[in-house]
């Protein structure tokens, strides 16, 4: 079963810097412009070392720069480094007043670690060179995967009812709050209730796979290179907010009726023209939605279409459409706003709106040990970067 752990964080100075100037979004959704601001924040702000360029003081590549960076904050005090292992509760508050609560320690690589930590979704290719360079340079797990654990039984026992190490409200209004967990029996209650069910890895595949190249390649030689820093939240309702990932297709041969198509698998009815009041009533409902500049259409599977698809996945539905089409360019996005934005300004000529999967069907696919296709969930809100970093060195 998860091998689960407590660690000494490294975590910024709250009484030197102000927590909201130095976290950062997940790596992979941070454009140039957006890493310019955070950087406008604070010359510390963590998205120097997690998305690194070159230090024009010093030499050698980005990897380098940001290993030379945290040395350095480390030397003047800017990050310090807890006294003691311990587990960090880790809540986010979004402004509707939805929370996720869940838990911060070292998730092992071990085979039997990974042999219960599951694939929660296909990954689309991508280059797993990156993370794994910074990891080398840096020895530092910079920010968590997400793990969803099976088991019952886990929140009740992340106390958040002292005053937090840190806080921070992010721009999109979330309050990111962290706390120690270091009772021994609290700490042995966490690590037992992980390891009695295996984890379901919703978010961060790369870096879990990136990080075991690093242990298998590194084997002993590095104490912390056995597990990676993991957030652990339990599976359930209350405790996880989950939306859909929308489709953008653009690039389709002109004359192509997009409708048609779709109406080999799905029963298609006209819902009305294309406008924002329209689009956004389909991109709140429980049914699959088509929208182009021509208008916009509810979609019903087909008896069959599930069956064909393999499951009764939107996602999985809607690729037995996308696989028949001519070729053209897919894209994602995370809210249907982004989506419907995406046709009236002509970025793409078609979005599909898909609704959201259940956690009921999360834990299907896990007990069954299948995986998800690819973009299937959007777990949200994301954990922050800059709330704790993890080191590899033991001191």
């Amino acid at each position: 079963m998860p091998d689960f752990a407590p660690f000494a964080g490294l975590r910024y100075d709250p009484t030197r810097l102000d927590l909201a100037k130095v976290i950062a979004p997940p790596y992979d959704v941070v454009d140039p412009d957006e890493r310019s601001r955070l950087v406008a924040r604070h010359s510390a702000n963590s998205i120097q070392v997690e998305l690194p360029e070159p230090d024009q003081r010093r030499e050698g590549d980005r990897y380098e720069a940001a290993a030379a960076r945290l040395a350095e904050w480390i030397e003047q005090g800017l990050l310090i480094r807890d006294p003691e292992p311990v587990f960090y509760a880790y809540r986010m508050t979004a402004p509707d007043g939805a929370t996720t609560l869940g838990v911060l320690g070292v998730l092992g690589l071990d085979d039997d670690s990974q042999a219960t930590t599951l694939p929660h979704e296909e990954t689309l290719p991508k280059a797993k060179s990156d993370r794994l360079d910074l990891l080398r340079a840096t020895r530092v797990n910079l920010s968590p995967i997400w793990g969803l654990s099976l088991a019952t039984g886990l929140t009740p026992l992340l106390q958040t009812d002292t005053a937090p190490l840190g806080s921070a409200v992010d721009d999109d209004g979330v309050v990111h709050e962290l706390w120690a967990i270091s009772d021994s029996a609290v700490i042995e209650s966490v690590r037992s209730t992980v390891a009695s069910a295996p984890v379901v890895v919703a978010d961060g595949h790369h870096r879990l796979a990136t990080a075991a190249t690093y242990f298998a390649e590194d084997g002993a030689g590095t104490p912390g290179a056995d597990g990676i820093l993991a957030l652990v939240v339990e599976l359930a309702d209350d405790r996880l907010s989950v939306g859909p990932i929308h489709r953008l297709l653009d690039g389709l041969p002109e004359g192509l009726d997009l409708v048609d198509v779709f109406a080999s698998w799905f029963d298609v009815a006209r819902a009305g023209d294309f406008d924002e009041r329209t689009a956004g009533a389909l991109g709140e409902s429980s049914a699959l939605a088509l929208v182009m500049p021509s208008g916009c259409w509810l979609l019903y599977p087909k008896d069959g279409t599930a069956e064909a698809a393999g499951s009764d996945l939107w996602s999985s539905m809607v690729a037995l459409v996308v696989a028949e089409l001519p070729d053209h360019a897919l894209a994602f996005a995370n809210s249907w706003q982004a989506a419907v934005d995406a046709v009236a300004s002509e970025a793409a000529q078609a979005a599909v709106l898909l609704p959201p999967v259940s956690i009921t069907q999360i834990r299907s696919w896990a007990d069954a040990r299948r995986r998800m296709p690819p973009k299937s969930t959007f777990f949200h809100p994301k954990p922050r970067t800059g709330m704790v970093f993890r080191s590899l060195d033991p001191s």
